[in-house]
């Protein structure tokens, strides 16, 4: 074994040694699409006296982040997002009624003097009613809650209700409530009692017992709130009095609800679409490449392991978009692979005397530019996401980054030190078709030796293109784009029955519930989903009982909330994110190559992204944060097509400058023509698992995945590289220079076909 063999086998082991380490040793932190769960956004707004900025929000983070403790939910976060946003997450909990009342509250606490009742208040008084509802006279503050250091709910067995709330006082807290109390037991009737009043509403108006002396009032720094409270009011009084007051006031503009059973469902869908995908593609490429498609397929198995790791250690949150992330890069894998393999096949059949090892090393070397291009171009659409998008999508961007940074250790570390050390077992490796390096066959021999020329008629293909283009366009203009909630704004609601409701009988109760403009639809085989633009908790409790009446019992499985201002900022970042995409691949592709191969990729790239977009605007499906995902891993795919053929002609024009450009660029399509189809195929077999198996989540942007393949791979033949064509015709800058040919490998007399 070569010196550098040696080392890319050492590091292959402390690699999958490392990897084996934190898989063992952490658990994944699965999203709450996946575990179930609410996640709430809040969005701090300007009071009169405070603005909300970096400043108030950490401060209002705060107060909240005591209120989410108080709640008694195992594992809630709360973190701060940009300057004016906080994003709560509560695993487990499927009703978010009772937190967003929590956390939403201003919690203004205050405590005022009951006065006689005149009817006529004179400044600072106000009439307000108590908790029974009766009018009484309060007098201005005299206690605010910056006084109160700790509330607590506790069981009473004196008191009526049973339960009761204790208050302590910090700083001059206690001093003010024992003269507040001291003035109150000097009353008699209605007005021997204390008014606490929250966010302008009396919550509890105690009366000062008759152990209190007039004068004295109550000592101790502490007392307890006393009323006709139940365990749950009374725990959350106490979080609203401790939590204190808000710095400035917060308004819910985002609330996501997923049932715990559709998370396990989608773990469980996701995980099968891996493992068919995985066996399905092992099985093509092994079909392909005999033992070292096989030994490639090991190396998969590898990546599974690197990029779980990799996962676990940087403590990212798993999300539905990212398992999807995980299995689309195993396309990237096999796409390395195959590149390596057919430029070993290129190698021996130019030099058929060549070893395994050979062709092998020089294979995987010269593959390596168009590898480290198409890996760069996925990196920069999963930044993209990553920086533009939000919520799962955002860890779709993560899951992707480091899946496809794994399948570059997978190809070019674990599967090379593999198939080196077969090549070095089996020096006959190459001679046979069971090694899968035996040279061109009888289709790609026809290609090479009298292929059709495509170039011949760029500009027929481009009128192709052209057109698909426009019928695409026609029909996101005429039909429209069905933009999802997310982009839209409003509520979307998800609901599984009992037992099979007829979709008219549902929109029909859900119009008598009092939404009779709630676009109400099926979604996967008994579900029922309702959107409207605006609608309260309470509000989608009356359709929750109308379906569950219906249904024989409903659950709901989803609920997402979108405020329009969300939903417009959603918006105009996806059509930020798909400009920046176009223009840094434009940006990239013309420093790695040149102009005129930048601008034929980034045209096929818009024919693709108008294409897919279009098709699903004549199906009528849903445009949401998925589908931007699913467009921007399009683009990535899209520019790697269009990489590997420039790749190629670049480096025959280079060996050819004199030659006429169409001709030179037609042999490169040809010639890369097995390597397309080898991982489009790869690829297929992973996505149509997905859109089989990958539930209604998923299907989705299985289905636009697969289209933009599909259109990726005409359009890296029959739009990108005849634009280049016809581009070139007004380019000035000379062709690509000739690479200085490397010496050829010498053999040693040590180590037989080694290269050294």
């Amino acid at each position: 074994m070569t010196r550098a063999n040696m080392v890319r086998a050492v590091l292959a082991f402390a690699v999958l040694a490392t990897s084996f380490y934190f898989a063992w040793s952490k658990p994944a932190r699965l999203g709450l699409d996946l575990r179930g769960g609410t996640q709430i956004v809040l969005e701090t707004q300007d009071s009169p006296t405070v603005k909300a900025d970096r400043e108030s929000t950490d401060r209002a983070r705060e107060v909240l982040q005591r209120r989410v403790d108080a709640l008694g939910v195992a594992e809630s976060s709360l973190t701060r997002s940009g300057e004016r946003r906080l994003i709560v997450e509560l695993p487990d909990v499927q009703d978010p009624t009772r937190a967003t009342q929590a956390l939403g509250k201003t919690a203004q606490l205050t405590a005022h003097p009951v006065l006689p009742n005149t009817g006529k208040p004179e400044k600072g008084q106000q009439v307000v009613p108590d908790e029974s509802g009766q009018p009484i006279l309060i007098g201005p503050a005299a206690l605010t809650g910056a006084g109160i250091g700790s509330a607590s709910a506790t069981y009473d067995p004196q008191n009526v209700g049973g339960w009761a709330v204790n208050v302590d006082f910090k700083g001059s807290g206690g001093k003010t409530w024992e003269q507040l109390t001291a003035k109150a037991a000097c009353a008699a009737g209605d007005e021997r009692r204390i008014a606490i009043v929250l966010d302008g509403k009396v919550i509890s108006s105690p009366g000062v017992t008759e152990s209190v002396s007039c004068g004295v009032g109550i000592t101790g720094g502490s007392t307890q709130i006393t009323g006709d409270f139940s365990a749950t009011e009374a725990k959350d009084l106490a979080a609203l009095i401790e939590g204190g007051s808000l710095p400035v006031p917060v308004k819910v503009i985002e609330q996501r609800v997923v049932g715990p059973t559709l998370g396990d469902e989608a773990i469980d869908a996701s995980a099968r679409a891996a493992v068919i995908g995985i066996i399905l593609t092992g099985l093509f490429i092994v079909a392909v490449y005999r033992l070292v498609g096989f030994l490639a397929t090991i190396a998969l198995t590898g990546y599974a392991l690197i990029s779980y790791a990799a996962l676990v250690a940087v403590g990212a949150t798993l999300t539905l978009p990212g398992l999807a992330g995980f299995v689309l890069a195993i396309g990237m894998a096999i796409d390395a692979n195959v590149l390596a393999f057919e430029r070993a096949r290129e190698e021996l059949s130019a030099a058929p005397g060549r070893t395994a090892r050979t062709v092998l090393a020089v294979g995987f070397n010269k593959a390596w530019s168009a590898i480290a291009d198409t890996a760069v171009t996925t990196l920069l659409a999963a930044a993209l996401l990553f920086f533009l998008a939000s919520g799962p999508v955002k860890g779709f961007g993560v899951t992707l980054t480091i899946g496809v940074l794994a399948s570059l250790v997978s190809a070019m570390l674990l599967s090379r030190v593999l198939t080196d050390a077969a090549a070095a077992r089996m020096p006959r490796l190459s001679k046979g078709k069971a090694g899968g390096l035996s040279g061109a066959g009888r289709i790609r021999r026809w290609l090479e030796e009298s292929g059709p020329d495509l170039m011949k008629r760029s500009r027929l293909w481009l009128g192709i293109s052209a057109l698909a283009v426009v019928v695409a366009l026609t029909g996101i203009f005429v039909r429209g784009l069905n933009f999802g909630v997310e982009f839209t704004g409003g509520r979307l609601v998800e609901y599984s029955t009992s037992r099979h409701v007829d979709i008219d009988v549902a929109r029909s109760a859900v119009a008598d519930a009092g939404f009779p403009r709630a676009v109400v639809q099926t979604s996967g085989q008994d579900d029922i989903s309702v959107r409207t633009v605006d609608l309260t908790n309470e509000e989608e409790k009356r359709i929750h009982d109308a379906l569950a009446e219906k249904g024989g019992g409903a659950t709901k499985q989803r609920d997402e909330l979108i405020g329009p201002s969300l939903g417009d900022e959603l918006r105009n970042k996806a059509l930020i994110a798909l400009a920046v995409a176009l223009l840094v691949q434009l940006a990239y592709l013309t420093i790695r190559f040149r102009w005129t191969f930048a601008a034929g990729s980034v045209i096929a790239m818009f024919h693709d992204i108008t294409i897919v977009t279009g098709i699903f605007a004549w199906l009528g499906k849903p445009i949401d944060g998925v589908f931007l995902a699913a467009l921007l891993t399009i683009i990535g795919y899209s520019v790697n097509d269009s990489v590997v053929v420039f790749d190629r002609v670049r480096e025959m024009w280079g060996e050819n400058p004199k030659g006429r450009f169409a001709t030179i660029a037609n042999r490169g399509v040809l010639q890369t023509v097995p390597r397309t189809i080898n991982t489009g195929m790869g690829a297929l077999f992973i996505l149509s698992a997905l859109a089989v198996l990958g539930g209604d989540s998923l299907t989705d942007f299985a289905i636009a995945l697969l289209i933009g393949i599909i259109v990726g791979t005409y359009s890296s033949v029959f739009t990108a590289t005849p634009m280049a064509v016809v581009l070139e015709r007004f380019a000035k800058s000379p062709p690509p220079q000739r690479k200085a040919k490397s010496r050829p490998p010498r053999r040693t007399t040590h180590d037989s076909g080694a290269v050294v």
